[in-house]
């Protein structure tokens, strides 16, 4: 009898997982045809650097956790800080792919040579 119900109970969760496992792949294949060419983020900050590695640790925990590959670049200006934001931000910048760091000029210009279609 304990064997019938260790079986019954092993079965029940391969079965439960099956069903997750199909339900998953059904939502990622019907959500990955709604996405565009990917999420640009674009931060200005000035004299930060109290607040700035929080606040982008906590966007990024946001945006990445479990949709990584839709997220392009978050982009943050930096608007001639006199303070260690610019510091926090180059290093931030080197341990995520996603981060790119600019100056007001560059982000205007990519800001203009956006196509919209």
């Amino acid at each position: 009898m304990s064997e019938f119900i260790i079986n019954a109970v092993v079965w029940t969760f391969a079965l439960y997982g099956l069903f997750e496992m199909i339900k998953t792949i059904i939502y990622i294949c019907s959500y990955t045809k709604l996405t565009s060419d990917g999420i640009y983020v674009i931060i200005a900050v000035k004299n930060q650097e109290k607040s700035i590695e929080g606040f982008l640790r906590g966007v990024l925990f946001r945006l990445l956790y479990g949709k990584e590959e839709y997220i392009k670049d978050i982009i943050v200006t930096d608007l001639d800080s006199k303070d260690n934001t610019l510091q926090i931000l180059n290093k931030l910048q080197k341990d995520y792919n996603c981060i790119k760091v600019s100056n007001w000029k560059e982000c205007e210009e990519l800001i203009n040579n956006i196509n919209i279609n």
